[in-house]
């Protein structure tokens, strides 16, 4: 019998049994939409991460206090040596292989604007924030060096922190004055939108002050987070990290041998690790999702077992009239691919759908690729032949005497 009349046999046998077809597909539609979704949410979730070190720069090196232990682990707090604003000023002096140099003290208080109050993150800075850290104002202005040297009392908000203060809009709070723990400072700008790209921190949710009013009016002592580094390009950056290790060793005075008292991290580096630990989470909730293919497929292999147990009478009478065992088998195997093929096409645009309802609705990086829909169907593909196998090869191998006696 020629492939396509066997192809046209096949089916039609589907075709008569219409709702038991589309029950048994619906294991599959489950299982592709299931994958295709996890798929996007994993591919949003990396491409999250490439965007947040994009804001960030991958240039800026980030110097925090503390020994580096082990992968991704920090000496404790009361190992930790201290970054000063000596070590700042000893990066920005020595460095000849820095392009720029970015202190910050940050701690956590409460700001109050009339009848309105937030907890928010207060960013003892320089004047280049904007430029290491890649922000922008949106309003108003960023203080200047000299505002800094004289320790002015000036701010400038993130718009989460103008929003929390009661303002309609950023541009109103330009020229008020807010309490920062008490003490009253001018807000001079508003930064413009960066947004909440990844990580557990709202980039958004801070006010920028100058670092030496930090120092003397809030905080009281000139202890530092971080000491964030632009190297002048990335093929500068070892270069860069070589002569911030030696800088802040000599001014420490540490011997050879000493381990370091703080830790250089680089953001290419996060973006590595970060990129590899959201793909296997993403490899992960496809696992997880493609368990309910693996069940539709043996709904499928149960359905086609009763279906050659229905047939057998069927089968006899075309073995009969000189239907060879190959023919039969890949009628079968047929049906039972074109269950898993028309399961896994509702299923992409079942999961291809769902993807979007999560973007727009819950707000959701996801991002369906191409691989993603060729993986998913192939896979669906090769559920029909596994599992179409056996019942086939069963239907093939009946005696016909025996299938025509078959009740």
């Amino acid at each position: 019998m020629p492939i396509v009349e066997t192809f046209s046999v096949a089916l039609e046998a589907l075709r008569a049994n219409k709702l038991r077809s589309l029950l048994t597909m619906l294991g599959i539609v489950i299982g592709v939409s299931a994958v295709i979704a996890m798929l996007a949410l994993g591919r949003g979730a990396q491409q999250s991460v490439k965007d947040r070190i994009a804001q960030l720069g991958t240039t800026m090196l980030t110097v925090v206090p503390g020994q580096q232990r082990g992968p991704g682990s920090i000496a404790s707090a009361t190992e930790r040596a201290r970054l000063t604003l000596d070590d700042a000023q000893a990066l920005e002096d020595r460095g000849k292989v820095l392009a720029a140099v970015q202190p910050e003290m940050v701690r956590a208080m409460q700001v109050v604007f009339g009848n309105h109050n937030t907890n928010t993150n207060i960013v003892g800075t320089t004047p280049n924030y904007l430029m290491v850290r890649r922000y922008a104002i949106e309003y108003g202005r960023m203080f200047a060096a000299s505002e800094n040297a004289a320790g002015r009392m000036v701010a400038v908000l993130g718009p989460q922190v103008a929003d929390d203060l009661g303002a309609p809009s950023g541009a109103v709070m330009v020229g008020e004055t807010i309490r920062i723990n008490g003490a009253k400072f001018l807000v001079i700008g508003v930064l413009a939108e960066k947004g909440q790209t990844g990580g557990n921190s709202n980039p958004d949710d801070q006010i920028l002050i100058p670092l030496q009013a930090a120092q003397s009016r809030l905080i009281g002592r000139d202890r530092l987070r971080t000491i964030n580094v632009l190297a002048p390009s990335e093929d500068q950056i070892p270069a860069t990290m070589a002569e911030i290790s030696r800088i802040l060793r000599r001014s420490h005075r540490l011997r050879p041998g000493q381990p370091d008292f703080f830790t250089i991290r680089n953001q290419a580096d996060f973006l590595v690790t970060l990129g590899e630990t959201t793909q296997v989470f993403t490899w992960l909730l496809a696992g997880i999702a493609a368990v309910s293919l693996l069940v539709g497929g043996i709904g499928i292999m149960n359905i086609m077992l009763v279906s050659v147990t229905e047939r057998t009478r069927e089968i006899g009478i075309r073995k009969a009239l000189g239907a060879t065992p190959f023919v039969i088998m890949v009628q079968f195997l047929i049906e039972a691919v074109v269950l898993c093929l028309l399961g896994g096409t509702v299923g992409i645009g079942v999961g291809t759908t769902a993807s979007a309802i999560l973007h727009r609705t819950m707000d959701w990086n996801t991002s369906v690729g191409a691989p993603s829909i060729l993986m998913a169907f192939a896979f669906a593909a090769a559920v029909g032949i596994l599992f179409g196998v056996w019942p086939a090869r069963r239907a093939s191998v009946l005696d016909p005497i025996e299938a025509l006696r078959y009740e």
